[in-house]
């Protein structure tokens, strides 16, 4: 996946964080969480989780706590 691909996963996960804001603190961190476990394919997943590793730029705050408590992929 390229750098653009990053790009689009970051700007994903923050607007469903956002979507989750208005709900209080835990809550929305843990909305964010179940919608990506739920709807994203485990390669995006995995992709996402090498840009936490990276350091996570672009990434809010809510976003950020959502993906970090992610459960890891597993291989198929």
């Amino acid at each position: 996946m390229s750098h653009s691909t990053t790009d689009r996963l970051v700007y994903m996960a923050n607007q469903i964080a956002t979507f989750f804001a208005s709900q209080p603190h835990a809550a929305a961190i843990a909305g964010t969480r179940e919608h990506i476990e739920k709807f994203w394919d485990p390669r995006m997943r995995t992709k996402i989780a090498e840009h936490i590793a990276a350091g996570g730029e672009g990434l809010s705050p809510i976003a950020r706590e959502a993906l970090e408590g992610l459960a890891p992929v597993k291989a198929a």
